[in-house]
């Protein structure tokens, strides 16, 4: 009877197969009918509770009106920050207008060189290097020897009447500076002057009406920003190449006058010494150096930001040199420790490690152990930060410098003196 009624069920019930168990006696096919009817119910709400859940479970890692998308516990903003669609930016219309003002130059030097030994060459390629290396240097095999180099370079027109910037290193020695246009057109400049503490020079040309640059602000400059490039690398004139801004304020080896700019925008020997531009097509920055442990683009480049190098320009333009303001200190990093020690809330300012004799800052009562806190109302976030705000002050004036001394504040007076 159990399994008549179970063939039964089945073939009546095609649709719908389950594995009915009656117990002896019950032989009723309106029984096992109940049965199966009640276990239908039964899956039907078994199968709406599992959706329920299921929604739940979407609810809570999903965004609503009210906040932010959650996967995981974590909360998601609920926009991209880059909105969908976006593109690069077109960077055609910053060529058209930035190029024309850009310029190759050719340098010919007359120096003594040596042949320089294995060890030489590999500690220099773990340092950073300025690109714009000269070609066709002789090596002899044994001691020094006389040569004629050429080596190339970039500039920028920045009067009409033929004022233009570069690199220092461009120009040093240079027995001949050959300046070529975008035009094609060849000038013979005249260094006006350089100045090595920052690698900035200007050379002038005789010509007229020539296309400029257009000067933007730095401090403007957020990291992520989208730059372009032009030079002359390996010289290959108006080459131009994008990136963004990687770092400001970047302080290299032997470098404590200069704020770096650092990007990602290819730059390779020949680069040294052209501009940086922002979206705006406005010049930024004067690319001077790379990091590389070959000698060529590893995707780590310094531009000399240029309001420094328009100070510095103007300097040269009118005096042929360029001064600069001395406290007579020297400086040390503030440690979380020393911070502590101090009684400062967090590492900031710049430690005096060291006062020289005699030095403005010694007359104005200046001691070792004191931290600088403000330069002329500006904030040392960092021991790097002082030097170039120093050294951008012209000597003889006084200015007022906040300390941190036997865990109070206070203000000095100093009237800076000149850097030799």
């Amino acid at each position: 009877m159990l399994a008549q009624s179970l063939r039964a069920s089945s073939s009546r019930s095609p649709e719908l197969s389950l594995p009915l168990i009656l117990s002896e006696g019950t032989s009723s096919p309106y029984w096992a009918t109940y049965l199966r009817f009640a276990v239908l119910i039964a899956l039907v709400f078994a199968v709406t509770a599992c959706g329920k859940i299921g929604d739940k479970h979407k609810e809570a890692n999903s965004s609503t009106p009210e906040g932010p998308a959650v996967i995981n516990g974590l909360a998601l903003n609920r926009e991209p920050l880059i909105p969908p669609g976006a593109q690069l930016p077109d960077f055609t219309v910053l060529v058209d207008k930035a190029a024309p003002a850009v310029v190759n130059i050719s340098i010919t030097q007359k120096i003594t060189t040596h042949r320089p030994s294995e060890e030489e060459e590999q500690a220099f390629g773990e340092f950073f290097r300025r690109f714009g290396p000269p070609r066709g240097v002789p090596h002899g095999d044994e001691g020094p020897s006389d040569g004629e180099v050429k080596s190339l370079g970039s500039g920028f027109i920045v009067t009409p009447d033929g004022y233009i910037m570069t690199n220092a290193h461009v120009v040093t020695n240079a027995e001949e500076v050959v300046v070529r246009l975008a035009d094609k057109r060849e000038f013979k400049a005249k260094v006006i002057g350089s100045d090595r503490r920052t690698d900035v020079a200007l050379i002038k040309i005789k010509a007229e009406k020539l296309p400029t640059v257009s000067v933007g602000d730095p401090s403007k400059l957020k990291v992520g920003e989208w730059v372009m490039a032009i030079g002359s690398p390996f010289g290959f004139d108006s080459t131009v190449t994008k990136g963004i801004v990687s770092a400001v304020g970047r302080s290299l080896p032997d470098e404590n006058y200069t704020p770096f700019i650092q990007t990602d925008a290819a730059v390779n020997p020949g680069n040294s010494g052209g501009p940086l531009f922002n979206l705006r097509g406005e010049v930024v920055g004067i690319n001077s150096q790379i990091y590389s442990q070959t000698g060529g683009f590893m995707g780590i480049s310094f531009a000399i930001p240029i309001d420094l190098a328009t100070n510095v320009s103007n300097q040269l333009k009118v005096n042929g040199k360029v001064t600069r303001g001395r406290l007579g200190i020297r400086l040390q990093e503030v440690t979380k420790e020393l911070a502590e020690s101090f009684g400062i809330d967090r590492p900031t300012g710049a430690l005096v490690a060291q006062v020289e004799r005699g030095s403005p800052a010694e007359q104005a009562g200046i001691q070792s152990g004191d931290v600088v806190l403000k330069y002329a109302g500006r904030k040392v976030e960092s021991s790097r930060d002082l030097p170039g705000m120093v050294g951008s002050t012209p000597p003889g004036k006084t200015i007022t410098l906040e300390i941190w001394r036997k865990h109070h504040s206070q203000e000095v007076d100093v009237k800076v003196g000149e850097l030799q």
